[in-house]
């Protein structure tokens, strides 16, 4: 990688608000995560009595998945609306309007009518609300990511950028833990509280993120007279190649939570191999070790590379699918805990804290935006419908229709790791303790 390129890392030890943003841009993601992964916890244990009844469990349970997908469906639109409004009027903008629209949204769902107060409307509404949800979420990602990447020293950039993605499994740990403070308020309460707590989080994720700083990436992009007319089309035109790659990376890391941690909700509790006081535990105490592993295998590909982590961790899950199933098969309950933990932190995680860094490299500045937010949100309509179509493999085929799409996913994720580029390499390393040596560290960073 040349000098050239390295400067569009931003500056070399970062700004002396690095620190701020980075943990500004988690807070934010761990609020628009609560709204939307809690989304998924609701669809597999209550929309399917609350907003589909009349049907057997299974059709039940594939209808309100298919709810779920359609959230994951809109993401796409919501990322090329973000990250084109991000390559031209900057990343800030974006993270605040989107945590607006999703806060509102969440609200929205806790106060809608069920199918046996309105009918046809409630499920109506329901897919409506999960569009917008959709749409915010597509539009967070890539200014809170890039926010923090811009902002962080080149030496750092997947730790810093590792305090983002750890938001994920924070969101995920507020939004179970939640869930489970209210399955004793009955069948309808139980799913309505934890969206109407929502607003609290946005309130104060509002007051956070209207305090952090443009990045200082776009302003120079902006000084420079570089701002794209169109940024989609450029990306499109300039770097398809990475925006495919992006997408099979992403898919082994999204469409496999999907599997081992959505869906596996449902294939639990409907199974009887646990019952939903049981699974929130065991994703409750997944979320928490997740934190940390999220934000250490970000540390670690600042010592490694972004490519080898990915590399060993989709080589991994390649060969857990089957052994994923025979595990909870067992019904003992710390084995449950176990698999779950290893799924997330392990299958998950690592591919998470990888990708914090190492999208954003992979796209030029001034198309950085759009580029990263195509690649993250286009794999996100796979696993939006990947419950749905895990729920029919295992209606066909058992457990092991499950077990083999979680596996296929990976080979996707390692065969897209193999073609990708490593962008911090011992070469990218080297420069980088070049540059810091000749550039003196702000006084008060």
């Amino acid at each position: 990688m040349s000098n050239e390129a390295l400067s569009m890392r931003g500056p070399v030890h970062g700004t002396k608000e690095a620190k701020r943003v980075a943990v500004g841009s988690g807070v934010g993601a761990v609020i628009e995560t609560y709204d939307f992964i809690g989304f998924g916890t609701a669809a597999a244990l209550y929309f399917g009595t609350a907003f589909f009844p009349g049907a057997d469990p299974v059709t039940g349970t594939l209808a309100s998945f298919a709810t779920l997908g359609v959230g994951f469906a809109a993401r796409p639109l919501g990322g090329i609306i973000g990250g084109h409004l991000g390559d031209k009027l900057g990343r800030k903008p974006v993270l605040v309007a989107s945590l607006i629209l999703m806060g509102l949204a969440t609200f929205a769902i806790g106060l809608l009518p069920t199918y046996a107060q309105v009918g046809l409307l409630a499920p109506t509404l329901l897919v409506i609300v999960r569009i917008i949800q959709g749409l915010a979420f597509g539009a967070e990602w890539g200014g809170a990511i890039l926010m923090s990447y811009e902002h962080a020293p080149w030496k750092k950039k997947g730790q810093f950028t590792g305090i983002v993605q750890a938001g994920f499994p924070v969101g995920l740990l507020l939004a179970n833990l939640v869930f489970l403070s209210s399955v004793g308020l009955g069948s309808e309460w139980a799913w309505r509280v934890p969206f109407l707590a929502s607003i609290v989080l946005v309130a104060v994720g509002l007051v956070i993120r209207s305090k952090v700083p443009e990045s200082p990436v776009f302003e120079d992009v902006k000084s420079k007279g570089d701002i794209v007319k169109s940024p989609i089309a450029e990306v499109i035109k300039t770097d398809w190649r990475n925006i495919l790659r992006g997408i099979g990376l992403r898919i082994a890391e999204t469409a496999g939570y999907a599997v081992s941690v959505t869906y596996m909700i449902s294939y639990l509790h409907s199974t009887q191999l646990a019952d939903k006081t049981q699974t929130l535990v065991a994703l409750c105490i997944a979320a928490a070790i997740g934190i940390v592993a999220t934000y250490s295998w970000g540390k670690l590909t600042d010592r490694v590379g972004r490519r080898t982590v990915y590399v060993w961790s989709t080589a991994f899950a390649v060969a857990f699918g089957i052994p994923m199933f025979l595990l909870v098969n067992t019904g003992l309950f710390f084995l449950i805990i176990a698999t779950i933990v290893i799924a997330y932190a392990v299958c998950q995680n690592s591919l998470a804290g990888a990708q914090g860094a190492w999208f954003p490299e992979l796209f030029q500045a001034k198309t950085r935006s759009s580029g990263a937010s195509l690649a993250y949100q286009i794999s996100a309509m796979v696993s939006g419908f990947t419950p749905f179509i895990t729920t029919l493999l295992f209606v066909s085929f058992g457990w092991m229709g499950p077990a083999l799409l979680f596996s296929v996913y990976g080979a996707i994720g390692l065969w897209a790791a193999i073609v990708t580029k490593e962008t911090w390499g011992p070469r990218e390393r080297e420069l980088a303790e070049e540059a810091a040596g000749k550039t003196p560290q702000p006084v008060d960073a």
